[in-house]
């Protein structure tokens, strides 16, 4: 009795959040666009998660590099990261063209008449500016000016690293705003079943009839493919990053990020709950609180299966061929591209459909509604991957970095 007490303790969490998120589909189901009404308990939630991320961010990257002692450290953890990173969207990027050659898509695709999103049009050095950097402090504090806010987070770790003893103080204040934080959103997360299965039901809702139609079968084919990259890939990565005892710390601590991701749709939102999943899973501080923020806008291998998907979506519409071995190689760098520019807001951000038909010279007008909606269709199943994907790249990261033992030896210490 006093075991079940204790199982039920310990994973109280879980349990409440497929509790909501299974009423939320339920309801979805039955009242379909009737759920609307419960729609603003969802954004409530996102808009708190969204409120919170941008101060978690700040003082976890800046407290992180204040707090290390070394810079040659410093430095050989960022090798780390981008190369881990740039392995894995690769390897996803791959494998979902591998899974578009055995299973081609010849349908004809319906062109829905939805309104375009209006696209302004700059120059790419200008492009670059706006998403490196921001034209004043307050617009750091905006989520489209995540990768600025990265930028200037790290700076200002680097600055406090540099300071010395007359920089203590400072130092003092971000590892205390970092624990702040860290509690605050532990306390949003506690609405969290409510939130989130509001946001199921009105997906499920809105969106579910849509996946009957002219799109099943790319959908199909993307979330059969995404499915076994996250359970037989993620699995390989876990294993290697930590043998057996990898393996079974990362499936018993990932199921409230993943559900999180499925939720939200959002990389970001979920940076709170991939946080404390890896620190169950004994990744070192230093580690976690770089590679999670980090990864969350620069680490999608969701996003770079889904853009492979997309271009062939788009290349059935015309009738093109997608298997000749250039317009596969610029489809790769394509990925790569939308890994690191698109936003993880949900939904949000058509950078990489708009770059793709750009490069491919397809008519927008035609093209990029279809690419919108796959787009929005398959957003859970990349935010899954996404953010998920950055939990197990950081025990890849410290495997990496610590040695084949790490795991091991935080065990047993």
């Amino acid at each position: 009795m006093e075991e079940s007490k204790s199982l039920f303790k310990t994973y109280s969490g879980i349990i409440w959040l497929l509790c909501g998120i299974t009423a939320g589909s339920i309801l979805g189901l039955v009242f379909g666009k009737g759920v609307e009404v419960i729609k603003p308990l969802g954004d409530i939630f996102l808009n708190l998660l969204f409120t919170a991320i941008i101060p978690l961010i700040f003082f976890t990257i800046a407290s992180s590099i204040a707090s290390l002692e070394k810079s040659e450290k410093l430095g050989k953890l960022f090798v780390v990261v981008i190369g881990v990173f740039l392995s894995t969207v690769l390897i996803s990027a791959i494998l979902m063209i591998i899974g578009v050659m055995l299973f081609p898509i010849h349908q004809d695709i319906i062109i829905s008449r939805i309104p375009l999103e209006s696209i302004q049009s700059a120059s790419g050095g200008s492009q670059i500016t706006q998403l490196l950097t921001a034209n004043d402090f307050y617009e750091l504090l905006s989520r489209k000016s995540m990768l600025a806010l990265i930028i200037f987070s790290f700076l200002i770790g680097f600055a406090s690293l540099r300071s010395g003893e007359k920089g203590e103080g400072f130092r003092i204040f971000l590892n205390s705003g970092n624990e702040v934080m860290k509690q605050l959103l532990h306390i949003i997360m506690k609405t969290a079943p409510v939130g989130l299965g509001a946001y199921f039901a009105y997906q499920v809702g809105i969106f579910g009839p849509q996946l009957f139609g002219a799109y099943a079968k790319p959908l199909g084919l993307y979330y059969a493919v995404c499915a076994f990259y996250f359970v037989v890939f993620f699995s390989l990565y876990a294993f290697f990053a930590g043998g057996k005892e990898g393996l079974k710390i990362f499936w018993g601590n990932n199921i409230t990020p993943a559900l999180t991701a499925l939720g939200t749709c959002s990389s970001i939102a979920t940076i709170p709950a991939n946080l404390e999943a890896s620190e169950k899973m004994k990744v070192p501080g230093y580690i976690r609180n770089v590679a999670i923020p980090l990864g969350a806008p620069l680490h999608k291998d969701g996003s770079s299966m889904s853009s492979i998907i997309k271009i062939a979506v788009i290349f059935a519409m015309f009738g093109k061929d997608f298997t000749d071995p250039s317009t596969l190689v610029v489809a790769i760098g394509i990925t790569v591209i939308v890994s690191v520019v698109e936003g993880g807001i949900p939904n949000g951000g058509y950078i990489g459909e708009i770059l793709a038909i750009t490069i491919y010279g397809f008519p927008m007008e035609q093209a990029l509604p279809a690419a919108m909606i796959v787009g929005t269709l398959v957003d859970p199943m990349a935010t899954l991957l996404n953010a998920n994907g950055d939990v197990v790249s950081a025990m890849l990261i410290t495997r990496i970095s610590e040695g084949k033992k790490w795991l091991s030896t935080t065990l047993t210490a």
